[in-house]
């Protein structure tokens, strides 16, 4: 630690509000515990949870840092014990539960990828997040197989983006919603099969007519709420619903009878409360499976814009704008 600094520029929230609350501020360099890497952070990923967070809603979990911030690329330069020294000078991205606004954040080691020479360090910055939150969600909790179809909403929120992306990859057939054509026309370049404007069209009845009646095998949700009732009626017979946010109300009422009839399972998780041992079962089985594929350049997330770490309200804003197609980052 000797040749680093004492303290770093950092963006702080200084009262839950609007984007106009995050400020930059100093604070101390932290210093990387057992089994924990210090990066010198190139780049930070922007995500809807960093949003609900600055608002009050999402507090960190107990030990984490209050700086938001969820997922960093950078370089190490120094490591905790139980970490190879060795690793000082890598490139890595990493999922943390907080503190990536800043210049320096301190992460798991278990819970970082090697930056491959396809990516950009932004690109790796907007990587860990929502890679891990759509492979947990679709593939462990969803058991999704090749040949099935999949309906997401959000259809170019960097969630999505990446569940189309990745969804494609593994052989699945991608319905998505979208708020507009112009992101519908986007979300089909990306790789969706179909893209719904639920503004202009009844979701439910467009899913209907693209399955032949059949419905869907599996619904991503982030909308929550009055949302649910209309996905079940988009599934098919033992599918499965999976809840990952809710934009749309935490409350939801659902027939149950149809629940046992059709057999349908409704699943959902949060990732930042996981144990630190989860994430590094989760970090090991994406490397093993789906790492190649971002080492062969196979697998890159979309980027929509790159602010500066001082701009990171004007990000926020940005976000809450819905005019994003893919990824924000913040260049720190």
């Amino acid at each position: 630690m000797a040749d680093l600094p004492e303290m770093m520029t950092a963006i702080e929230i200084s009262t839950p509000g609007g984007p106009e609350v995050l400020k930059t501020c100093r604070r101390p360099v932290p210093k990387p515990g057992a089994g924990e890497v210090l990066l010198r952070v190139a780049y930070a990923g922007v995500n809807r949870p960093d949003v609900v967070q600055r608002k009050g809603l999402y507090p960190p979990p107990p030990g984490a840092s209050d700086l938001p911030g969820l997922e960093v690329s950078g370089t190490v330069v120094t490591v905790g014990e139980g970490v190879n020294t060795g690793e000082i000078g890598s490139r890595l991205c990493a999922l943390v539960s907080g503190g990536g606004y800043a210049e320096y954040c301190v992460a798991p080691f278990d819970q970082c990828f090697p930056v491959p020479a396809a990516l950009t360090m932004a690109e790796a910055a907007a990587l860990p997040e929502t890679l891990m939150t759509v492979w947990h969600n679709v593939f462990e909790r969803g058991y999704a197989c090749d040949g099935e179809t999949i309906l997401v909403h959000g259809g170019t929120s960097g969630i999505c983006t990446m569940a189309i992306k990745l969804c494609k990859l593994f052989g699945l057939t991608v319905v998505v919603t979208c708020g507009s054509e112009e992101k519908c026309n986007a979300a089909l370049t990306l790789g969706a099969d179909h893209a719904i404007n639920y503004k202009a069209n009844d979701f439910v009845e467009e899913v209907k007519t693209l399955t032949g009646g059949q419905g869907v095998h599996i619904v991503l949700d982030m909308v929550a709420g009055s949302y649910v009732a209309r996905n079940l009626q988009c599934l098919r017979e033992d599918g499965r619903h999976i809840t990952i946010a809710v934009q749309g109300g935490m409350m939801a009422e659902i027939n149950m009878a149809q629940v046992m009839m059709r057999r349908l399972t409704l699943t959902g998780s949060t990732l930042r409360a996981r144990t630190a041992a989860f994430k590094a079962l989760l970090t090991q089985e994406i490397y093993a499976n789906v790492w190649p594929m971002v080492a062969e350049g196979a697998l890159r997330p979309e980027m929509d814009r790159t602010f500066r770490l001082a701009e990171a309200a004007a990000a926020h804003a940005h976000m809450e704008s819905g005019e994003h197609v893919g990824k924000i980052v913040l260049e720190v």
